[in-house]
């Protein structure tokens, strides 16, 4: 195997990885397309759409929310080259929540505001992502499973779990808010850049006091 190869068992793994993605992904469109056999109750497809609204709302949004969650999963595990039973298995946990997140999008269609539906649908999205921390903090601990370029970096995975936690509380606090505190999640990015520097701040005064 070359510097840069990775691996033929964990190529096969992460294959299997994406296809328990590309079928949750797909699960989540069927009681939309069930909604079709229904069609002669409505007056129009404009009827069909307008009284069914809360379902593809919750499409839509757990579709943009798997999508995010494979791209980071991509990115902690790109620059990986060999298979190693402990990220097999943080991966495994983490296709669990992806396997079970159609199951509380459903619960979202049918009834948003109740809080049990809240916390199955954003604690899912938490753990979802604090294995995937989980997987980067491993990796960044052990470089002799990548191609020596590996950037994957827990702080983003933690930043996201602590904007997602937030949202969790804000939507339950206050219940008005809906599921529009996910939004939170857009400025994840920046929190972990501010805590960086924080953390570079502190490390230099360490430094100077040593």
């Amino acid at each position: 195997m070359s510097d840069t190869e990775r691996d033929r068992g964990f190529e096969r793994f992460i294959t299997f990885i994406d296809a328990i993605v590309a079928i949750a992904i797909t699960l989540l469109v069927l009681p939309l397309v069930e909604l079709t056999a229904d069609i002669e109750e409505y007056g129009s497809v404009a009827d069909l759409l307008r009284e069914n609204q809360a379902e593809i709302w919750a499409f839509l949004l757990s579709f943009a929310v798997i999508a995010r969650l494979w791209f980071v999963q991509h990115d902690a595990v790109r620059h990986v080259l060999g298979y190693d039973r402990r990220v097999a298995q943080l991966l495994l946990l983490w296709a669990l929540t992806i396997v079970f997140l159609p199951f509380p999008t459903a619960l979202v269609a049918e009834s948003a505001d109740d809080r049990a539906t809240k916390v199955l649908y954003i604690g899912t999205m938490v753990l979802s992502v604090v294995l995937l921390t989980l997987v980067e903090a491993y990796v960044e601990r052990h470089p002799a499973l990548t191609d020596g370029q590996n950037d994957a970096d827990p702080v983003n995975g933690a930043a996201n779990v602590a904007m997602l936690a937030l949202a969790l509380v804000v939507t339950l606090a206050v219940p008005q808010t809906s599921y529009f505190p996910l939004l939170l999640l857009l400025v994840a990015d920046r929190v972990a850049d501010g805590w960086r520097r924080l953390r570079g701040r502190g490390d230099r005064r360490t430094s100077v006091g040593e």
